[in-house]
């Protein structure tokens, strides 16, 4: 049964403000040491993670008890709503036990059709922003903003971003490496906060791969409620993760996909 008097924005910021709690006493300190979740590889995780998304479930249990789950660190918890919250604690986990202000909290809300509500929260910097139906704003020193892409429609004049330089496979960093050739500035290692500043009309494309759902589902929504466009490399929806190709305009967005394709 769900509270009706807390609205799903309401509950998201219930949320994000939980999951502030639960990390920031671990940031920059030598609590924010980090296990390795693989064998094959560095995949950490750490105190804060698990701390995080366990206040975010418990808030969940109390305020949307008929709402699925999906989160990176426990298992998934499958509802009766035909509503999911997907939830990344620290998106960025290798930046976070970096001491850099580059990781953040991802928040999002979805159905059969995709995510439709969605936050990118980065604690330690107290920025929030937070996308949806009726919502395209940030919150953060400065004040209140609205959130509103960029209108940048050729690609020598954009800026690109992705986390890692190697992308995914050879073959996606091949195809990473066409567009990089055309566009006037690359940057590298900004995990989720590079959606974040698309969003916030700073750069104009993000590229990447090897995604996991709660990895994509609150910057798809932050993204597209401030004007941009965000689908899988072949312009199919990617909210179940994989390649994800999030541009500000549909110039850029058709013009990148066309570069990823190898056309």
């Amino acid at each position: 049964m769900t509270n009706a008097a807390f609205s799903d924005l309401d509950v998201a910021h219930l949320l994000a403000d939980a999951a502030r709690a639960a990390i920031l006493p671990h940031f920059r300190t030598l609590s924010s040491a980090a296990e390795n979740k693989v064998e094959d590889g560095f995949d950490p995780v750490t105190i804060a993670d698990r701390a995080a998304e366990r206040a975010m479930r418990e808030i969940l249990s109390q305020h949307r008890p008929a709402d699925g789950i999906l989160g990176e660190e426990y298992d998934n918890l499958v509802g009766t709503s035909g509503r999911t919250w997907v939830l990344d604690p620290i998106d960025g986990t290798r930046g976070f036990i970096s001491g850099t202000p580059t990781w953040g909290v991802l928040i999002a809300l979805s159905d059969e059709t995709g995510p439709f509500l969605g936050i990118i929260d980065q604690p330690y910097i107290g920025e929030r922003f937070v996308g949806g139906a009726d919502v395209a704003s940030v919150t953060g020193p400065l004040g209140v903003a609205n959130l509103k892409c960029r209108t940048t429609t050729d690609l020598a004049q954009a800026t690109l971003f992705t986390t890692f330089p190697e992308v995914g496979t050879p073959e996606d960093r091949a195809a990473f490496e066409r567009v990089s050739a055309q566009v006037q500035l690359t940057r590298f290692g900004c995990d989720c906060y590079a959606y974040a500043l698309l969003a916030a009309g700073q750069i104009d494309l993000v590229i990447e791969s090897v995604l996991n759902p709660y990895d994509i589902q609150a910057p798809i929504a932050v993204i597209q409620a401030a004007g941009g466009i965000v689908t899988d490399w072949d312009g199919a929806p990617a909210h179940n993760g994989g390649r994800a190709l999030a541009a500000a305009t549909p110039e850029l967005h058709r013009a990148a996909m066309d570069l990823l394709k190898g056309a």
